[in-house]
């Protein structure tokens, strides 16, 4: 995947590889240690559902390695993306 600066991707949509709207990008979790992205931290959508997916508060929770795709929204792998 190409580099994308961070501030590139504030307040950009989510959405599973089948198109489905997950919520919008809040902020993400990084390890300081290594620089790696860990985790994608996303407002949900209202009417997404959000069993099976790991929340804190009303913030979801979605690995970074389940992100496929980087351009006018994030896509990732709705399998990948659960706990």
């Amino acid at each position: 995947m190409a580099r994308v600066l961070a501030r590139s991707l504030s307040k950009k949509k989510i959405v599973t590889n089948e198109g489905k709207m997950i919520g919008t990008l809040r902020n993400l979790v990084v390890d300081f240690n290594t620089g790696l992205v860990v985790d994608l931290i996303i407002y949900p959508d209202p009417s997404f559902d959000t069993t099976g997916y790991r929340m804190e508060g009303d913030r979801l929770f979605i690995t970074f390695e389940a992100v496929k795709d980087i351009k006018d929204y994030i896509v990732v792998d709705r399998y990948l993306s659960r706990k």
